[in-house]
């Protein structure tokens, strides 16, 4: 059976379709089997006053598609675009892998396996930031 499974730690709260829902004090595990249901973990959320950098952008426009407060028809190539420009700056290997690895999955309308990929490059982000203000 494909779907999502969800494992969530204790009082972890998960948007669905509009509803936060928080685990109990266990562990827990959710098995979505509903097709284009709303799905955000509350703790990978990126606020928007943080989105203040590309690849957070993306990874904010993203969270958008997956919350329901945007259409992804309308964000796909935008999102594309956004994945084309990271492009012309992340040029090493691995980051490459992510770029491609998260346009194949926003293609293919993955996109938790799309926000997974571009949220690796934050920390590579971060560092190329930080020695441009040294």
């Amino acid at each position: 059976m494909a779907g999502l499974v969800l494992k969530l730690a204790p009082k972890e709260r998960v948007l669905i379709n509009g509803a936060v829902i928080e685990n109990g004090d266990r562990r827990g595990r959710l098995s979505i089997v509903t097709p284009d249901a709303n799905i955000l973990r509350l703790r990978d959320a990126i606020h928007p006053t943080d989105a203040t950098t590309p690849v957070r952008r993306a990874c904010y426009a993203l969270q958008l598609v997956l919350s329901g407060d945007c259409d992804p028809v309308e964000a796909k190539q935008a999102l594309l675009r956004r994945i084309e420009e990271l492009s012309q700056v992340f040029t090493d290997h691995d980051s490459r892998s992510a770029l491609a690895e998260a346009t194949e999955a926003l293609i293919g309308e993955h996109h938790y396996r799309c926000l997974k990929a571009l949220r690796a490059l934050m920390p590579r982000e971060d560092r190329v930031l930080a020695l441009r203000k040294q």
